[in-house]
């Protein structure tokens, strides 16, 4: 296997990034996040910026989701901090490429942009695969011929016991 490009992965089209527990899959979604703000990546980029409400991140465990959610966020405000010239950054950091990737005179824009989405984290799209798809059944209710009002049953024990 090889080692993942965060800064020239494309951020279009299907990809599937397959990881083992601990080898940096969080910080490497940050990133990938990061990018996706700043529209970064030329031939490898979305097709424009994005801000948190349009980008989705799902997760297994609801303490996941929490921790994914405040990653971004953290590294959001670093990526603003970086940009703006009020926090180094180290030279092995991917981030560092990022930011080479932008004049001087794009900085503050960037800082600003960054510093925004961090702001309106509040506002992403962090769940769970089934909070997320209970969500789209609640919000497509009429759509999906479901029930507007749904309730999500996380304790199975009284269905398998059936």
């Amino acid at each position: 296997m090889s080692e993942l490009d965060v800064r020239s992965f494309p951020l279009h089209g299907s990809r599937l990034i397959e990881a083992s527990a601990g080898t940096g899959k969080t910080y490497t979604i940050a990133l990938l996040y990061v990018r996706l703000v700043l529209g970064h990546g030329g031939d490898n980029a979305f097709s424009r910026a994005l801000m948190p409400p349009e980008i989705l991140v799902v997760t297994f465990t609801d303490a996941a989701t929490q921790e994914l959610r405040e990653r971004i966020r953290t590294r959001l405000a670093e990526a603003a901090e970086a940009f703006a010239g009020t926090r180094p950054v180290d030279a092995d950091d991917p981030l560092a490429l990022v930011l080479a990737d932008y004049s001087a005179d794009e900085h503050p824009a960037c800082a600003l942009k960054l510093q925004r989405a961090a702001e309106w984290m509040d506002q992403a799209a962090v769940s769970t695969i089934h909070s997320w798809c209970n969500r789209m059944l609640g919000e497509h209710a009429f759509d999906s011929c479901s029930l507007f009002s749904q309730q999500l049953l996380t304790d199975q024990s009284e269905l398998l016991a059936a």
